[in-house]
């Protein structure tokens, strides 16, 4: 049986990060998975850029999931003005349906808590991702009011369809100044 260990990433992880991150949306490797975006985009979903800079970022922690030393999966945590964006949610589609996203968002939320005075969590979602939609749901998230449309990045990816826009899903968290009494 596989065990899994959660860390902060370092330096080391970056070129696997962006592998995974890579793989479990885009390109026919994830289609093993069940987050592939392959028949929606064309093309990375990251670089090598990104996440060395968000690695960097005072504002921003990645962690990472890791088995027998292999780094298997990844989750973004930016924070601004008592908000945690999360992002990049990934775990290779070899790994899938194991909970280790599950567990990934769960360190994530944790993690952000304990760094940062937290009051809400977003994230975006591709509008008709609609198994990943209930996929945050079930983990307390709730859709809001909020949409916009799917960014343009031609230098990584390119849309196979048209209009796609994302929907920003929300979780508050109640911040006590005691640590021991924070709830959701």
């Amino acid at each position: 049986m596989l065990t899994f260990d959660f860390c902060v990433a370092g330096a080391d992880d970056v070129d696997s990060i962006v592998e995974v991150v890579n793989t479990a949306y885009r390109g026919e490797l994830s289609r093993q998975g069940w987050t592939t975006e392959a028949d929606l985009l064309d093309g990375r979903r990251t670089e090598l850029n990104e996440i060395s800079r968000l690695l960097h970022a005072n504002n921003a922690i990645l962690l990472c999931c890791k088995t027998q030393n292999q780094l298997i999966g990844s989750v973004c945590a930016k924070y601004s003005n008592k908000q945690v964006n999360i992002g990049m949610l990934a775990v290779n589609p070899l790994y899938q349906n194991q909970g280790i996203g599950k567990q990934l968002l769960q360190h994530a939320e944790g993690y952000a808590a304990k760094k940062w005075r937290v009051e809400r969590y977003v994230l975006e979602v591709i509008d008709c991702r609609h198994t990943l939609i209930s996929f945050y749901e079930r983990r307390g998230y709730t859709l809001t009011s909020e949409k916009r449309e799917f960014p343009v990045n031609p230098t990584l990816w390119t849309p196979k369809v048209e209009g796609l826009a994302l929907l920003i899903l929300a979780k508050s968290f109640l911040y006590q100044n005691d640590a021991k009494s924070r709830c959701r």
